[in-house]
This record gives C-alpha cells, sequence and structure tokens, in this order.
C-alpha cells in the first residue's frame, strides 16, 4: 500500500538515506529542505521538494497536509560548539514548533506515524551493565526525579530534552509519536562529512595521525538506521523509545577495518586515554581564549567514551530490524570516500 511520507531534513546524512529507501519502497515520498541546502544525497530522486527550515510554519504546513507519516530528522550535532545555545534552539525549540504544527487538527488528521530521531545517548549507561530504554534520562531544567544530572554534556541535554519533549507531545496531545535513539551511524553516501566519517575518511586516506586508546562506541551501518526508521513507522507502538545499533567497536578498529577495506596502511600510532584528556584540556582551552569552536573538546571526548552498551532487542523483537554487521558499512564508508576522491581528481583533469 502507498503511503504519502514527509522527510524534514531530507539533505541530512541520515535524511537522504530514509528518503533514498521510502523512494525505492515505491512511497509518495515529499521531503522539506532549507533553501541553500546542499541536497547532493537526493538530487537523482523523483520527490516532492518545501523550502523551508523548521520555523516556517506554514512551510510545514502545507507539507504535513495528507501525509501519514512524517519522518523527523532535523538535528545539531555540534557538540563541539562553545555557545551550546544552537544546540537547544534547534534540537529543542525547533523540534516543538514542528511538533506544535503536527498536533493541529488539519495535520492530525491523516498522520499515523511521526518518527523522530533521537540518539542512543538518551538513556543512562554505566559501566558493568547494559541499558535498554527503560533507562532513561530525565532532564528537567537540569534536575532528576532523585538527584542532580551532573557530566551530561549540553549536547546530550538537548537531545533527552526534545525526546522527552515528543514522548510529552505523544502523552497529551495524542500525538502518533516514536522516537528512534541511533547510536554513531557509518557507511557511504556522507556527502556533508559528519566527525565519525571524517575518522573514516582519514584512515581511508592514509592521512589520520592516530587512534586513541579506550575509546569505543556504539555504531550501526546507515543504511540499517534508516530501515530501522521505516519499521518504526510501520510496526512502532506510539509512545515508545527503540535503541538502534549493531555492537560496540574501537576507534582502532574501525579505523582498521577502513584502511585495509581500500588496501593502505591502518594507523601506525596509539594514544593512551590520559593523553586523549590532555589533548581536549587545550582543545576546551584554546576554545574559550580565542573564542572559537574546537572539534576535540572536552564535551566532545566525553561523547566518545560511551563504554556501557546498549540492548536493542526491543527493536528486533517488535520492528523486525535485522541490521547488517557494521563492518561492512565502515568498508562502504571507506570506498565512498576513496571513489570521492577519484571523481574529483578526475573531473579536475577533464576540466
Amino acid at each position: 500500500m502507498t503511503t504519502t511520507a514527509l522527510v524534514i531534513g531530507a539533505n541530512g546524512y541520515l535524511g537522504s538515506h530514509v528518503t533514498r529507501q521510502l523512494v525505492a519502497d515505491g512511497q509518495d515520498v515529499r521531503v522539506m529542505v532549507r533553501p541553500n541546502a546542499t541536497t547532493i544525497g537526493i538530487d537523482d530522486l523523483l520527490v516532492t521538494r518545501f523550502l523551508g527550515d523548521i520555523w516556517d510554519d506554514e512551510v510545514l504546513r502545507e507539507a504535513m497536509a495528507g501525509c501519514d507519516v512524517v519522518y523527523y530528522c532535523v538535528v545539531d550535532t555540534r557538540g563541539w560548539l562553545r555557545d551550546p545555545a544552537p544546540l537547544f534552539r534547534t534540537n529543542v525549540d525547533g523540534t516543538r514548533n514542528v511538533l506544535e504544527v503536527a498536533v493541529e487538527p488539519a495535520i492530525a488528521a491523516s498522520l499515523k506515524r511521526f518518527v523522530f530521531t533521537s540518539s542512543y545517548v538518551t538513556v543512562g549507561r554505566k559501566r558493568g551493565r547494559v541499558a535498554t530504554e527503560d533507562d532513561q534520562i530525565v532532564d528537567r531544567g537540569g534536575m532528576s526525579p532523585t538527584k542532580r544530572l551532573r557530566g551530561l554534556t549540553p549536547y546530550v541535554r538537548s537531545r533527552v530534552q526534545a525526546e522527552n519533549l515528543v514522548m510529552e507531545y505523544a502523552r497529551d496531545h495524542g500525538l502518533p509519536a516514536v522516537a528512534v535513539g541511533i547510536s554513531t551511524t557509518y557507511g557511504s553516501g556522507d556527502w556533508g562529512r559528519t566527525p565519525h566519517g571524517a575518522i573514516i575518511a582519514g584512515a581511508a586516506f592514509g592521512k589520520l595521525p592516530f587512534v586513541m586508546k579506550g575509546i569505543q562506541l556504539e555504531a550501526v551501518g546507515i543504511d540499517d538506521a534508516a530501515r530501522a526508521m521505516i519499521l518504526a513507522a510501520e510496526k512502532g507502538r506510539v509512545g515508545e523509545r527503540y535503541l538502534i545499533s549493531e555492537k560496540m567497536i574501537t576507534n582502532a578498529e574501525v579505523a582498521r577495518i577502513a584502511a585495509e577495506a581500500v588496501g593502505v596502511r591502518p594507523p601506525a600510532r596509539a594514544i593512551s586515554l590520559p593523553v586523549a584528556y590532555a589533548m581536549a584540556v587545550l582543545g576546551s582551552a584554546k576554545a574559550r581564549l580565542k573564542g572559537t569552536d574546537e572539534q576535540f573538546s572536552l564535551d566532545s571526548l566525553r561523547l566518545m567514551r560511551a563504554e556501557a552498551p546498549v540492548d536493542c532487542s526491543k527493536a528486533k523483537r517488535e520492528l523486525g530490524w535485522e541490521p547488517r554487521p557494521v563492518e561492512e558499512s565502515i568498508r562502504e564508508a571507506a570506498k565512498f570516500w576513496v571513489g570521492l576522491r577519484e571523481a574529483k581528481r578526475r573531473s579536475k583533469q577533464a576540466g
């Protein structure tokens, strides 16, 4: 059965892959992107475009009208920002604005699912145990029911607040929302070069100076993450959260797989965690002194140190989600970067 689906943020890494899979599935696909957005990831697709951002209420209403499913894929992931205000404006205030439009009677009349892109960082993780969707972090003005939330970066707080907001609209306003908590994504089509994609590119080009010991993240292939979003629309229970990750993998292993996939030597140098923290302290100090945004800072390092694993059996059981080994997606990402570099080289020679 053909459904009408809208992907908000379709130009992004996840949004473009969701869009591609929906088109391949034969759905009637609409996309909403900013007027100045780079849309190379979806330019070859037959979709209906709406130009506007998440603050354009009239464009939102026009794009959502008559939709069966809305996939909300807008996230500001810049966890290293010196001033975190943009994170909360986009991830929290912007989400609230879209939710307000989604529950308007004219929109709600046809809307069957609102699939929200969340993150696995919204669950409480502790060393020595496996976290599930029930391990929720509650952030109401920086407080939990039992203790003050210490150690959460502004980025994580913005993601927790956004997810809780979506669940509130499902509970109190009848929004048919499902939250999909996606881990670190790897794969091809990373046209905007995400920070984790940059690591693979560096390894694939033989230019990654070192890897960091003691750094490991939950990871999943970008195509599998996109499929989880679509399955959540089809089978997800309203008001529920679903964690999406294939496995935990180290920074060194990601670099090794990427390098070997394209026939180059993996980085030979590895720095210890204390050295990584010292470098992060310097990055944070530079940000304060010079007023710059440094990608390698204490906040970004804390995000990379998500050592406790998460349990994704709920998504597999309820959604029928079956991810491929993430190693395959890492190899595809490495080949994507090398292929893109080669294409640029040939284009330059031809020009």
